[in-house]
């Protein structure tokens, strides 16, 4: 069974080289081959140009495909293992078009494996063992009133004065800012068109205590399903967002005022021309260090006191093994590649798995990737 891994980009490496190095059979997929060598060549000879073509036409059954490209080119391919007898695995949210594909993956025995990078990813691996730890608790009570908060971001190790720095083309941040979301917030939907209308400060749970800057991104509510929050709970508030170091709203006050305005294609070409700038005054050095910070908490209230609440606190930053980001979501993309070909992950197209054991067993792999990663029990710190 041969492992084809599409795309080497930034995200990317770490991941690959672990599988190579861990004796698995790898082919190498890229659309540029020579960036390929660059990042592998070391370690493998087996480098090809990737099309969906000749990459259809190599794969064989039982083999996995990874797809580290561009969210919108996942689906063709998961297209491709269904016809070719191959697994899938990606690092992307589930869109609808792969969603579709369960059935076919599950009567045709194969896995289609999403949602297993950073966020999604090991946010959702924290987010079901606390729901799990709290379901087995002695204060575990259906009356209970539950919060739950899960935050992740990029942010520069060093601040800077626009308390943001881009390793890759600012336009998907930019664009970002320009998504609706919505959110449970005391027990009232919230709909937010724009990030900096529900900007809120978040103390962190850090060796050193830190506050950062959150605010709600996406569609929260599909989660709590997805977590499988009892439909009979009492819940409080359910966000799932991104976070920033203090100051963020500020420097990027003038950012998202002409955002504000901004229209049809003389919109987009300016938002274009901010890109540009961006990432001239403010993209990460050669060899400077970058920081991702995530925190996953869920606490039960009863008459308005706490009676449980954990949090996952994860800080980690660049160091000779490379960027913090890169070896959060492709190692955790080869740990599933491993279960899938370990038969640990059933038919059928998934996000990152419930199942305990697999959770324990890729989080203790996760805790080498981070400088620091605690299940914080904020109960025996009362």
């Amino acid at each position: 069974m041969t492992i084809h891994w599409c795309g080497t980009g930034l995200s990317a490496v770490p991941g690959l080289r672990r599988l190579i190095e861990g004796g698995h059979k790898v082919t190498v997929w890229n659309r540029t081959v020579d960036k390929a060598r660059e990042a592998v060549g070391d370690l493998t000879s087996d480098i090809r140009p990737y099309s969906l073509e000749a990459l259809t036409a190599a794969l064989e059954p039982g083999d996995v495909a990874i797809s580290m490209l561009p969210a919108d080119q996942h689906v063709s391919i998961a297209k491709a293992c269904l016809a070719k007898g191959a697994h899938f695995v990606s690092s992307s949210y589930i869109a609808p078009e792969m969603r579709a594909l369960d059935a076919e993956f599950r009567e045709k025995g194969l896995c289609s494996v999403n949602e297993v990078g950073l966020d999604p990813g090991i946010d959702h691996l924290m987010a079901h063992d606390l729901v799990a730890r709290y379901r087995a608790s002695s204060a575990y009570d259906v009356k209970n009133t539950l919060s739950f908060t899960s935050y992740c971001g990029g942010v520069p190790k060093i601040p800077n004065p626009f308390r943001y720095k881009f390793s890759w083309s600012p336009l998907g941040v930019l664009k970002a800012l320009r998504s609706p979301s919505r959110s449970l917030r005391n027990f009232s939907e919230l709909r937010v068109n724009r990030p900096w209308d529900a900007i809120t400060a978040y103390d962190a749970p850090l060796p050193t205590p830190e506050s950062f800057e959150v605010y709600p991104n996406r569609d929260s509510y599909p989660f709590m399903e997805d977590y499988r929050f009892d439909p009979d709970w009492q819940v409080k508030d359910f966000v799932r967002g991104t976070i920033r170091l203090n100051g963020w709203a500020e420097a990027w006050g003038p950012v998202f005022r002409e955002i504000e305005t901004l229209e049809g294609p003389a919109g987009d070409a300016r938002l274009a021309e901010m890109a540009a700038q961006f990432w001239a005054e403010n993209s990460y050095d050669e060899g400077e260090p970058d920081r991702v910070v995530l925190f996953v908490s869920l606490k039960a209230e009863r008459d308005g006191h706490p009676v449980w609440h954990e949090e996952w606190a994860l800080d980690a930053w660049g160091d000779a093994r490379g960027t913090a980001m890169a070896r959060l979501v492709s190692v955790p993309v080869s740990l599933a590649i491993e279960s899938v070909l370990s038969r640990e992950i059933p038919a059928g197209v998934h996000a990152a798995p419930h199942d305990p054991r697999l959770i324990d067993k890729w989080m203790g792999q996760i805790r080498t990737l981070a400088q620091y990663l605690e299940r914080v029990d904020h109960m025996s710190a009362r």
